[in-house]
């Protein structure tokens, strides 16, 4: 039998809350963190909203030499992964070596960092170094300044899978830990708000450029036209369930079943791979549709994209046969931050017996979905089912459900 793989400390930062009870209350009283940028200066770019990371002060958070050599999205990872150890009431210092690791994931991270370095360093004629300095920061900085801010020396890495990064991380966490490591800090902390980044992301064509906060990001709706980048994410503190049983810590509950697949090339005619994503997630935790309580959807909010999500949900599961939220409508897509967010969302839905809500969304009836919109839904959540999607055809799927 497989080892079974546990969640005991969440960490979060997210733009409608900065830590887990914030951003939780936040979500299920239906309150948004989507604004006017506020980090730089986006009048001049089309698109003008982002979901920011509110009241964030480093100094109040970590010691002052760490400040000048990360950036802000980094210093959020570190904040956030303090948290989750925190809650998950252990020092992973104190394991045997090599029982404690970190894997994360990062999508559009490293553009802040980058523009720093280029800015200072252009004018020293030192170019190329700046340019590899600022890639080399982006695959190794979260995991490493975690894992050695907490003693950390087990298996660790960076998951690079777009938006569905910090679904496949916590997948990857999870082998590790069948493999014998006790304990593996994973998710993602994510965005790059900045105008170097802002740039990046608008080139996928994807970004609403709405001006009211309350339209920007409607995803399954007849009005959806496009997302709203935000930043922040969650960490999250995975255990082996024998290990975390020892010493009685909190279960969260138990990260069930995963499965990653890959959209054939476009124009082949070949049904996208999403579906197949998530029969196999529902095979791996060995539970069948019926089992599923709700779906935290990917919500594109592009109708084509999002057309594909609702056909693969109704085939799998009827139409209007399984509760679906989208709790991102408040935060902005967070890139890979966004599934191991929805992550936590699943963990405290299961915990309360409450499906948060999709703000700022009339459901189109044509997608067949039934969409948690309005308000929470009171609802017994035993098991839940979080897809991510990202660009170049990443599906992930993983299923969460309470602990036995």
């Amino acid at each position: 039998m497989s080892t079974a793989v546990v969640v005991t400390g969440l960490g979060v930062t997210a733009p409608n809350g900065l830590g887990t009870k914030e951003y939780w209350k936040a979500t299920l009283e239906g309150i948004a963190g989507i604004r006017p940028v506020n980090r730089f200066d986006a009048d001049q770019y089309p698109a003008t909203l982002a979901g920011e990371v509110p009241g964030f002060d480093p100094k109040e958070h970590l010691p002052g030499r760490l400040i000048p050599q990360t950036d802000h999205m980094t210093r959020l990872a570190l904040v956030a992964a303090d948290w989750a150890i925190a809650d998950a009431g252990i020092d992973p210092s104190e394991l045997a070596d090599y029982d404690a690791g970190v894997i994360t994931a990062a999508s559009s991270g490293g553009f802040e960092f980058g523009e720093r370095e280029l800015k200072t360093l252009w004018s020293e004629g030192n170019k190329y170094v700046s340019a590899y300095q600022s890639y080399a920061w982006f695959y190794a900085v979260n995991t490493g300044q975690i894992s050695i801010r907490h003693g950390m020396r087990g298996p660790s890495g960076v998951v690079v899978s777009d938006q569905a990064g910090g679904l496949d991380a916590i997948a990857q966490a999870r082998r590790q830990i069948r493999r014998g490591t006790k304990l593996v800090v994973s998710g993602g902390i994510d965005g790059s708000i900045c105008s170097w980044g802002w740039v990046a992301q608008m080139s996928g064509g994807r970004m609403s450029t709405a001006t009211d906060p309350g339209r920007a990001y409607q995803p399954f709706d007849a009005g959806a036209a496009g997302h709203v980048a935000g930043e922040g994410g969650a960490l999250v503190v995975l255990e082996d369930a024998e290990h975390a049983r020892s010493r009685g810590a909190h279960v969260y509950g138990e990260i069930a079943g995963y499965a990653a697949t890959t959209d054939p090339r476009p124009g082949s005619g070949r049904e996208p791979g999403l579906r197949r994503a998530i029969e196999n997630a529902l095979a791996d935790a060995d539970v069948t549709a019926a089992d599923v309580d709700v779906v935290f959807a990917d919500a594109a909010a592009v109708p084509d994209l999002d057309r594909l999500e609702a056909q693969a949900l109704t085939a799998v599961f009827g139409e209007r046969g399984v509760a679906v939220t989208a709790p991102k409508t408040m935060t902005g897509r967070l890139y890979s931050g966004a599934g191991s967010l929805d992550v936590t969302a699943a963990l405290l839905s299961i915990q309360d017996g409450v499906i948060p809500p999709t703000v700022n969304v009339t459901a189109d009836e044509s997608y067949g979905l039934d969409l948690v919109t309005g308000q929470a839904r009171i609802a017994q959540v035993r098991t839940a089912l979080v897809l991510a999607r990202g660009h170049g055809g990443f599906n992930s799927a993983l299923v969460v459900r309470a602990a036995a």
